[in-house]
């Protein structure tokens, strides 16, 4: 797997405060930037990838083209989050409306390890993206009209031991769990309870950084010895969970009663390398897959003992490492990413032939993360170490009529969008309650966006 960044802040107050929010260039403090605030040069033009004349100089930079997005936003914390997930709220499903509200949990990965957080957010106020004003006309709005629309970031922090290679969230009844794997070997679990009220509560917000208040975890794990990356909850069996470490072993934690869990001692047998990515099937209880450094791709039923759990394996899945998968909700398939930079599809009908349904060859570098849209059974989002997030839909087909010019890159019909602005991208997540709306974070901060092609 491609290696994890790390910077290091300069005080634990860089990351408490989460002062660098927004546009790096804004100026602005505890807000999130807006891709609306940038000029457009007269001379931009189409950066694509892979194009005869994708070559960038020095002094050149790439510029949003705010006519792509439906909504664009940025944010910064003080430390970088390479991994998060989205929490999911009670403002209803399906929201098209603007502006728009999301909530997130994220770790850290601070140079320092006792600074390390996990950060609990609320993001508000997100506006559609409007077009840029052109030369000669008029502003209607005023400052004050200006300062009301800007989008806002309120956050609530946990001490975490370590930096936080992976976190995900699940809901336990009302309760909000999140998992976090720390790079010092252990892997914790956290009720968000308080600092999600936090952030949705002005008050509560004001004693809980007044009295620098930080909930332990309510659970740990030590048995696998190692740190590690795969870490997924089961979304048929509330708070039953997986870990995968970098010493090819995978545990099954099962809850019980007052938050505790039984953490099956047996790992399961089958990987000869590091466990990158788990995944749980979305309809069967007792299934999931994992990916490994070892080219492989198996798929498990742990109702079976750990070393006979494996039922279906597609060895050699890629060339390189198997980075990251995910399962799709609806349909019978995997969506893979590997180090060879490929990104392949596997109908889990066929999977144990080797032979993947589709494979895409963009990405010049490691693929880092994959998603399938909830809303839309065929399309996904890949994101890579070339610091490029993709979207892709099975469901387009070549036009055989149509023939490209010599000039023109040969891309995949089925490559919908490009977005690029971010340095060493790590996690990429749709947002089920909004439409379209993707998320994604890399060592220079977060991206909010909506595309017009999804």
């Amino acid at each position: 797997m491609a290696d994890e960044g790390k910077i290091d802040s300069e005080s634990e107050e860089d990351i408490m405060d989460c002062v660098d929010v927004g546009d790096p260039d804004s100026g602005e403090d505890d807000e999130m930037g807006s891709g609306d605030d940038r000029e457009e040069d007269a001379t931009a033009k189409v950066f694509l990838p892979g194009a005869p004349d994708a070559k960038m100089c020095e002094d050149e930079e790439l510029v949003c083209d705010e006519s792509a997005y439906v909504m664009y936003h940025q944010a910064q914390t003080g430390a970088p989050c390479m991994s998060f997930d989205i929490l999911p709220d009670t403002l209803g499903d399906k929201r098209e409306d603007f502006p728009m509200t999301c909530y997130m949990v994220a770790g850290t990965l601070a140079e320092r390890s006792h600074t390390n957080k996990v950060i609990v957010m609320k993001m508000s106020n997100l506006s559609k993206t409007t077009p840029a004003e052109k030369e000669g006309e008029d502003s209607e709005s005023d400052e004050s009209d200006s300062e009301d629309d800007q989008p806002e970031l309120e956050t609530a922090m946990l001490n975490h031991n370590g930096g936080v290679n992976r976190i995900r969230a699940t809901m336990m009844g009302d309760k909000m769990i999140a998992a976090t794997w720390s790079e010092t070997g252990k892997v914790y679990l956290w009720d968000l309870t308080r600092p999600f009220t936090a952030v949705n509560d002005s008050a509560v917000m004001s004693a809980y950084t007044r009295n620098r208040e930080s909930p332990s975890s309510i659970y740990s794990f030590a048995g696998h010895q190692v740190e590690g990356f795969a870490l997924d909850w089961s979304k048929t069996n509330p708070g039953r969970l997986l870990t995968g470490d970098c010493n090819k072993n995978i545990h099954l934690w099962d809850p019980k009663q007052d938050m505790t869990w039984h953490v099956d001692q047996r790992p399961f047998i089958g990987h000869t390398s590091s466990v990158e990515d788990l995944q749980w099937s979305p309809n069967e209880q007792s299934v999931f897959a994992s990916c490994s450094v070892d080219k492989s791709i198996r798929v498990w039923d742990c109702r079976a003992a750990p070393h006979k759990a494996c039922m279906l394996t597609a060895a050699d899945a890629h060339l390189r490492d198997v980075n990251v998968i995910n399962w799709n909700k609806t349909e019978p398939f995997i969506v893979s990413g590997g180090d060879d930079g490929a990104i392949k599809v596997w109908d889990l009908r066929q999977i144990q032939h080797g032979k993947p349904v589709a494979t895409f060859k963009h990405h010049t570098a490691p693929i880092t993360s994959v998603e399938w849209n909830p809303n839309d059974a065929s399309v996904f989002a890949a994101a890579g170490s070339d610091n490029q997030v993709t979207l892709w839909d099975l469901a387009i087909e070549r036009d055989q009529d149509t023939g490209g010019s010599e000039t023109e890159p040969d891309v995949p019909p089925q490559l919908l969008f490009i977005h690029q602005g971010q340095k060493d991208i790590k996690e990429i997540h749709w947002h089920s309650q909004l439409p379209g709306v993707l998320i994604t974070t890399a060592l220079t901060g977060f991206n909010v966006f909506r595309t017009i092609s999804v």
